[in-house]
């Protein structure tokens, strides 16, 4: 516990002392709790914020309703060629993302797709599904399927079972695709530098980078800005970290 909220706390002091202080004593409390660094940082920060909301939200939601429904398929329905389909959708995880950066970058240029959101939307999903499709085949995997037949029986189709059934069953191991695709998109940084020019496009990550780069001596204002983009996260695990664990320990360990 030390170890991962020190670090924490400390950035999060950092953003109320100055450069000075940070210089001559940075394991020393504030000496004063000046908020004008937070705010300061919220301006500089609040338009990636929207961009960070916005992509990691749409592409969280699509993700997990593809990679449901691709595992609700793999596992509870007859198809022919199953093992295949399920090698090759299993597959999509053994791709490097940096590997196909220059066939990504011509496609998105070709469709009008560059340096909008929907193109960091679209590849968060692609990278995604494969991985969240994974967890969720494994949890649903040892799901009875004495609830499908006696579904079928009361005659619910194949989606009523999916929505009504299946679905509140796998809360846990679709929270925890939920936190992992958030904590995935909200940090990364390699497409959203190369794949968006705009700031009103850009996200998190890349307005921090910018940050360093206009304020490369204000420290104090880079870990105001910094914390501002982790609390988020930090405020989603501390709510989903019951189901998280629980999704992970049950779906893995299947």
């Amino acid at each position: 516990g030390v170890v991962v909220l020190y670090p924490l706390l400390w950035m999060g002091l950092g953003g109320f002392k100055s450069n000075s202080q940070i210089f001559s004593d940075p394991f020393a409390l504030p000496q004063s709790w000046s908020f004008e660094n937070y705010l300061a940082a919220w301006q500089a920060v609040q338009g990636y914020m929207v961009s960070s909301l916005l992509i990691t939200g749409v592409s969280t939601v699509i993700t997990v309703l593809i990679s449901a429904w691709a595992a609700y398929g793999l596992t509870r329905t007859p198809m022919p060629g199953k093992p295949v389909i399920t090698g090759i959708v299993l597959g999509g995880m053994m791709l490097s993302p940096t590997v196909a950066l220059v066939p990504l970058v011509r496609m998105l240029q070709s469709l009008g797709l560059y340096d909008t959101h929907w193109a960091l939307i679209i590849l968060y999903t692609a990278f995604r599904v494969p991985f969240t499709t994974f967890l969720i085949r494994a949890y649903m995997l040892d799901l009875p399927r004495d609830l499908d037949e006696a579904a079928m029986m009361d005659g619910a189709s194949r989606g009523q079972i999916f929505r009504k059934i299946i679905l509140p069953l796998c809360r846990p191991i679709l929270v925890s695709c939920v936190v992992l695709h958030v904590l995935f998109a909200w940090n990364e940084y390699l497409f959203a530098m190369i794949f968006t020019n705009s700031p009103t496009v850009q996200t998190l990550p890349v307005g921090l980078t910018s940050m360093m780069s206009k304020h490369g001596t204000d420290y104090a204002q880079v870990f105001a800005a910094m914390t501002i983009s982790a609390l988020p996260i930090v405020i989603i695990f501390f709510l989903t970290q019951r189901y998280f664990i629980r999704g992970l320990t049950e779906g893995i360990g299947k």
